[in-house]
């Protein structure tokens, strides 16, 4: 991959080479966490899941969440009283 030199903008933009663009899979709302070390500036893509994929995990942990409860023997109609407990005991 050879180097190639970029300018910054008057409002600290820069612009990263299309190339490079193609590389990381990287188009417009992609997001990068940036990270500075002494004199270089690092960008990491953020991979950011899917709508899908959220659901998908959530409904695997809402499945385990029940499968522990049932476990623990608790049942949908503890759950108010088990959260104004646990919000006594944190005052």
């Amino acid at each position: 991959m050879p180097a190639e030199t970029i300018k910054m903008s008057s409002r600290g933009q820069i612009v990263i080479p299309r190339d490079i663009r193609g590389e990381l899979n990287a188009s417009e709302g992609t997001i990068f966490s940036v990270v500075s070390a002494k004199d270089a500036i690092i960008l990491k893509k953020i991979l950011t899941p899917s709508k899908e994929e959220l659901i998908k995990e959530l409904g695997a942990m809402a499945l385990e969440g029940g499968k522990r409860a049932e476990k623990l023997g608790i049942k949908e109609s503890n759950v108010p009283e088990l959260i104004q407990r646990v919000r006594k005991s944190k005052r």
